[in-house]
């Protein structure tokens, strides 16, 4: 059996078998195609896909016989031609910036692998004069080295309309799940400019604030604000059902959720919350934007009065860093009854500048006991040193993508970003004195392309008021992170 790979092969020998010799004996000879290795056959088999039989007599050749000749070689490579196009529709894997990708013939199945690294380091040189307020005792900022994230990603497409996303860390030599849901998109073109993004059941990021659906691939800093201090153990992921709708210059998100992965067993009956999230963006175009954003939420604790994975009550803290196990903010509230949440954004980009900033407030009812209400905030402002504009989708901001990519064949330098944010949060109320804080934090970003990036942050505290470590503005903070996301 003769196996040909090459379509300038088979045509060769097609036209051998219809040729105008008239010399020899008879000549017969029938073409197979597989549809799955695309090699070409003289012999039927399993896969295999009759394009057409060639026959060579030794009938003296006319003119009406050149012709239809002439007309078997055209219906010839019409066929092969036909069957190119048709192999080229099958089963595609390719690799590129978005990861191993891989698709079925018909588009209904697709998979794509990805992940991330994120390796960063830490030095506090101020730590040397910040002690424990109760102890007097001096309170160390850990410095060094860590694998602040590592990530496997595994995303698809079943029958077109359902999906899935299954994200693992492993980060901190331990394995955590992060997102891990099924989707339905079936409906995200019900009218001319809306639909249904997705509804999505599984451990998911819940509909609150920019700040916190921004993936960590794409957040101007190394840490997340001080509203963090709010936001980090009530709104982060947890499991539950969520839905997205958009439309042209809008998006609206609301879900229910439960706990997250790791709340305790020994927790009784699991508490529930509710989240939603509306953006609107009266000018949305490639280098200019308006956005404006507004959330709620609302959340009971578990029967033992636990939110998410605390042991009891909400925790509310602070680390500078996240290898610093230096926590200038450290309050647990207790006998909650349930939390309310309301958040508001806005941001500005024209050119290569952008300006934002959020601000959220929380209020605990407490079971015969006194409330609390607290409030947090940050503003922020860059500028793109190379002339990119952030890029905008759906309510949420990616990282910049370099005009020109790092190379130093062709001359390209990336894109280089300076950053800087002040952040505050008050967790003083009636007779709770949790302590006040504010910070500032100045980052210069380097893009080298699309999925390579560097950065540098210092950060310094400018107001520290009651809280558990004494002289935090004395302390200043070096961090710096070598990225790839994929």
């Amino acid at each position: 059996m003769k196996v040909i790979k090459e379509k300038k092969l088979l045509l060769a020998v097609a036209f051998m078998a219809i040729g105008t010799s008239v010399s020899t004996n008879v000549l017969s000879m029938d073409l197979y195609v597989n549809t799955k290795t695309k090699q070409i056959y003289t012999e039927s088999g399993p896969d295999r896909e009759l394009i057409g039989s060639f026959e060579q007599d030794t009938t003296p050749v006319d003119r009406n016989a050149r012709l239809k000749i002439k007309a078997e070689k055209a219906q010839f490579i019409g066929k092969v031609e036909g069957m190119e196009e048709k192999l080229q529709k099958s089963a595609v894997v390719k690799a590129d910036e978005n990861g191993l990708q891989l698709e079925s013939a018909n588009g209904d199945f697709k998979f794509k692998l990805g992940g991330r690294i994120h390796a960063d380091h830490s030095y506090s040189p101020g730590d040397k004069y910040t002690t424990t307020h109760s102890t007097g005792v001096r309170s160390h900022a850990n410095d060094g080295n860590e694998l602040r994230r590592a990530r496997l990603e595994l995303t698809g497409t079943v029958y077109k309309d359902w999906n899935f996303k299954s994200v693992l860390d492993f980060a901190d030599n331990a394995v955590s799940v992060k997102d891990m849901y099924i989707g339905y998109s079936g409906l995200n073109k019900i009218g001319e400019n809306w639909g249904i993004d997705h509804i999505r059941i599984g451990n998911q990021k819940q509909a609150f604030s920019h700040e916190m659906l921004q993936s960590s691939n794409d957040i101007l800093f190394l840490e997340r604000s001080l509203m963090n201090v709010l936001n980090g153990k009530m709104i982060d992921r947890a499991i539950g059902i969520n839905v997205l709708t958009s439309g042209k210059g809008w998006t609206a998100q609301a879900g229910l959720y439960g706990g997250s992965p790791t709340t305790s067993t020994t927790s009784k009956d699991e508490g529930y919350g509710t989240s939603a999230r509306v953006t609107f963006s009266p000018i949305e175009e490639k280098t200019r934007l308006i956005h404006f954003g507004l959330s709620g939420n609302y959340r009971k604790p578990s029967g033992s009065g636990a939110i998410n994975d605390t042991a009891t009550g909400v925790k509310l803290e602070h680390e500078t860093t996240h290898m610093t196990d230096l926590f200038p903010i450290d309050k647990t509230i207790t006998s909650v009854e349930s939390i309310a949440m309301l958040g508001v954004e806005a941001n500005a980009v024209h050119g290569p500048m952008s300006v934002g900033g959020e601000y959220t407030s929380m209020w605990i009812s407490r079971h015969n006991n006194t409330p609390y209400h607290f409030n947090a905030w940050y503003g922020e402002a860059t500028l793109s040193l190379t002339g990119e504009s952030r890029s905008y989708k759906k309510g949420v901001f990616a990282r910049l993508e370099p005009a020109q990519n790092f190379s130093l064949a062709n001359g390209g330098l990336g894109a280089w970003e300076l950053a800087t944010r002040v952040g505050g949060v008050s967790l003083n109320n009636n007779s709770l004195a949790g302590g006040e804080m504010k910070t500032v934090t100045v980052g210069l970003n380097w893009y080298a392309n699309k999925n390579v990036r560097f950065m540098v942050n210092y950060d310094k505290a400018i107001s520290a008021n009651g809280l558990l470590i004494d002289n935090m503005k004395k302390l200043n903070t070096v961090m710096a992170r070598a990225q790839i996301a994929f």
